[in-house]
């Protein structure tokens, strides 16, 4: 299975796929040689020889422009959910429901799962493991005091909230 490294206003971006769909997604890393290391031992990818499929051509340039502040809505694109758990998909999937420019809390996404608000720590280590950060936009979750806590992404916080200003959200400050 390959994988690709592409540039964006952000810095580079790593993305594997297979024949089903996108199998991992790499937000920037401060360095690219780590990025490459970690992208390729977490995704079990080589580097593509191969031409890029059309449909990932697309995406890449979906990306680029939501980057630059031209705004996507990635939802269609195509994923093999088949490393990840149902729990897991299922949460991923009310996370792509939520638009650029909007949040919803970990308790609001374990309420839309009918699971209360009990699971909203279940919700947060789900989304700790998301294989495609911005593809399923992780960085709209946030806590129910709209605060900005947790991201497993490069740069942590810091890389949500510079995501989530990018597409416009309210941010508060204390």
């Amino acid at each position: 299975m390959p994988y690709t490294f592409f540039s964006t206003a952000f810095g580079n971006c790593g993305i594997a796929w297979n024949e089903k769909g996108l199998i991992g997604f790499q937000l920037p890393e401060t360095s690219s040689a780590e990025m490459e290391h970690k992208f390729s031992n977490r995704t079990h990818t080589k580097a593509a020889m191969e031409a890029r499929p059309e449909w990932l051509r697309r995406l890449i340039e979906q990306v680029q422009q939501h980057f630059e502040g031209k705004l996507h809505d990635f939802s269609a694109a195509p994923i093999d959910w088949s490393r990840v758990s149902d729990f897991q998909r299922a949460v991923y999937l009310q996370t792509q429901d939520i638009k650029p420019g909007y949040k919803k809390s970990y308790g609001e996404i374990s309420r839309l799962l009918a699971l209360g608000n009990d699971a909203a720590r279940a919700v947060g280590v789900a989304l700790a493991s998301n294989p495609w950060p911005l593809i399923v936009p992780c960085h709209r979750v946030v806590s129910a005091s709209d605060k900005l806590t947790g991201f497993s992404g490069a740069g942590g916080v810091r890389t949500k909230a510079r995501l989530l200003t990018l597409e416009g959200a309210e941010l508060l400050s204390e």
